[in-house]
């Protein structure tokens, strides 16, 4: 399974009496990913840091991090961290932090990225990306309200109907679940509908807690 964020996203909390302004952006290979930073950091050029991380990659094969001046590993890791633990790809964070005057310390430093990116993250929500299948049924007038009882029962939307001699309809499966479901419907309509593969697709599917 692979997830990333819903959609690009701003988050902002206040950590005594420090800015801490979360963005969060999809990004689809690494120049996306620098240029988004530069962005930020143009738009927040009187912040005193803006501290970055992104994954890329089904497997986060892509791993960067930038603690843009704040002590070494404070930062930039943490963000990093969250991303790993949450299992998201193709997604960049980047922490813009206008100073209050009141230090952190280390761990403070740690505790505020790390949550800045984890708050955003709760905030706007992931989707996860899935593997479709299309199959083409057609079968006798007299079995359509059937089949349509039993798609409806199983959340299965019939696509394009298609009403001549025979009538001729068109869904998508989870592709790890195409092999069970044409198993059941064989033998829940004794093969009286037939059946063939079409194309591929991949959809967003949010995730829900």
């Amino acid at each position: 399974m692979t997830i990333t964020i819903k959609n690009d996203f701003t988050h902002e909390e206040e950590i005594k009496k420090s800015r801490f302004i979360c963005h969060l952006k999809r990004i689809e290979n690494e120049q996306e990913a620098r240029a988004f930073i530069n962005q930020i950091k143009k738009e927040h050029w009187k912040a005193n840091h803006n501290c970055s991380a992104y994954t890329l990659g089904d497997r986060q094969e892509i791993q960067r991090s930038s603690d843009d001046g704040e002590p070494s590993g404070t930062a930039g890791v943490p963000m990093l961290e969250i991303l790993k633990k949450k299992e998201l790809i193709n997604v960049c964070a980047v922490v813009t932090r206008y100073f209050g005057g009141i230090k952190l310390g280390a761990g403070g430093l740690i505790r505020a990225y790390a949550g800045a990116v984890n708050h955003a993250i709760e905030a706007v929500g992931c989707v996860e990306f899935v593997v479709q299948k299309e199959l083409v049924l057609t079968l006798d007038y007299a079995l359509y309200d059937k089949l349509q009882r039993y798609l409806a029962s199983r959340n299965i939307e019939i696509i394009e109907p298609v009403f001549l001699s025979d009538i001729t309809v068109k869904c998508f499966i989870e592709e790890d679940q195409v092999k069970s479901f044409l198993s059941e419907l064989t033998e829940d309509f004794n093969g009286k509908i037939s059946i063939l593969k079409g194309k591929t697709q991949l959809i967003e599917r949010e995730i829900k807690d």
